[in-house]
Formats: structure tokens, C-alpha cells, sequence
């Protein structure tokens, strides 16, 4: 699986729609929701920055990392 992305969840947290959040960063609503289900594949430094900056949060609490291996292992 690899890097999961929890953006749902912080967003969920703060009470911040997709379009709100998208708008404060600076993209567009569609990229944004490709953040927020894991359809993309990158994301620059500073568009992470500044959703960390709108949510109040840190970059682990929206990235989180899952090591596939360790579920083949039990």
C-alpha cells in the first residue's frame, strides 16, 4: 500500500469542505480530491505546506506511511 493519504479524516476534523480547502491553497477542486482519495501520485512540498497551514496540522497527520511486507509477515 505504501503512503496512505488521511486528508478525509483532518479535513472531517476541522469541518472543512473540499472547495474551501481547495480554494485556500490554491488548486483546483479537482486536484484537490485526487489529494483526498489517493488518486495522485505526488504532491509538492508547498502545496502541503499550505494545507498543513489552513488545517493547523502536520504533514503526518495526513500522510501516513503502511508497510506492506509487515502484513504479508503475520
Amino acid at each position: 500500500m505504501g503512503i496512505v493519504i488521511r486528508l478525509d479524516r483532518v479535513m472531517a476534523d476541522r469541518k472543512v469542505s473540499l472547495n474551501e480547502l481547495a480554494q485556500n491553497v490554491g488548486i483546483t477542486n479537482a486536484n484537490m480530491s485526487n489529494l483526498k482519495t489517493g488518486k495522485a501520485k505526488a504532491i509538492r512540498f508547498s502545496t502541503l505546506e499550505r494545507i498543513c497551514k489552513i488545517l493547523k496540522c502536520q504533514p503526518g497527520d495526513i500522510l501516513e506511511y503502511v508497510d506492506d511486507e509487515a502484513d504479508k509477515l503475520l
